[in-house]
């Protein structure tokens, strides 16, 4: 298996580099072979395509544009950035005569995208590609009766007709899938699909810490040791702002947050020095401790 690689302005640089490394090793242990686009821009995170849908739209053709030169489906790691360029991909499709206004601008710097990539995210590559029969059958150190507390992010399940889930409606509870697959168990909550409240962090602060603690706090009262979810946003929010949202409530949470390669890492026995545990807000070792125990 072979996919073009696009982690995400966030990911390989400060914000979140334990997801790149983590996301690449991961890989190697499953033999996906990756191709990253080194040169490829941010989506725009559906800001810029609020001020000008244009240019954001001629941000994303240029990076669907670079996975088609490479002949290759889009893997990648961020759940906004499979919504935001999700949503591109189908005005493109629908709207031939707009991805033709975007070629225009494209042409400028001697790109063309014809509309054929495929965008996937790293999940619904475990799940539909690798296949969970194939995951299960590479676990060297089962999470057995870890408590998982699923956390999917909002651009990852809307809007779904975007999204393929009428064409793959196992979308729906794949997050669940692959942390059964592990040998982990899910615990379900109401906040699993909800908004992390990281697109209001700068707005208003005090809202976005407060849905930090009602989930966090939700899943630890029906028993989740931890969280895990395929966004790196959602990661930033709901682990580094963890402190102040607990602090705001009067409560202590100390719920740890992984990113979901972290999580398929340690299942694959992978040491967790190479999966940058050190670099979470809420401490891991217990975590950790636990489960090599």
């Amino acid at each position: 298996m072979r996919f073009a690689f696009f982690p995400g302005c966030d990911v390989p640089r400060k914000s979140t580099p334990e997801l790149y490394v983590s996301a690449v090793g991961v890989c190697q242990q499953l033999g996906i072979e990756l191709e990253e686009l080194k040169w490829a821009p941010c989506t725009g995170s559906g800001i810029i395509q609020s001020k000008d849908l244009v240019l954001g739209d001629t941000l994303d053709a240029s990076i669907l544009a670079m996975a088609e030169m490479e002949g290759l489906p889009l893997m990648t790691i961020c759940s906004t950035c499979q919504g935001v360029l999700a949503q591109a991909n189908k005005r493109f499709r629908e709207k031939p005569d707009y991805l033709a206004e975007i070629n225009k601008k494209l042409a400028e710097g001697g790109i063309e995208y014809r509309g054929t990539t495929e965008v996937k995210h790293f999940l619904w590559i475990l799940t539909e590609d690798l296949g969970l029969d194939k995951l299960r059958s590479l676990v060297v150190s089962p999470l057995t009766g870890l408590q998982v507390a699923p956390f999917y992010g909002c651009y990852i399940v809307r809007p779904s007709e975007a999204l393929g889930y009428r064409e793959h409606p196992e979308r729906e509870h794949a997050l669940e899938d692959v942390v059964e697959a592990l040998g982990g168990r899910v615990v379900q909550y109401s906040g699993m699909k909800k908004c992390c409240g990281y697109p209001i962090v700068n707005d208003n602060e005090q809202a976005s810490n407060a849905m930090v603690a009602n989930h966090a706090l939700e899943a630890k009262e029906k028993g989740a040791q931890v969280m895990v979810t395929p966004c790196p946003l959602c990661h930033m929010n709901l682990d580094g702002t963890q402190p102040q949202a607990a602090q705001q409530r009067d409560t202590t949470i100390g719920m740890p947050i992984l990113h979901l390669p972290q999580l398929v890492g340690l299942a694959l026995g992978m040491d967790p020095s190479n999966l940058g545990f050190e670099r979470h807000t809420v401490p891991t070792s217990g975590l950790l401790a636990q489960l090599k125990a």
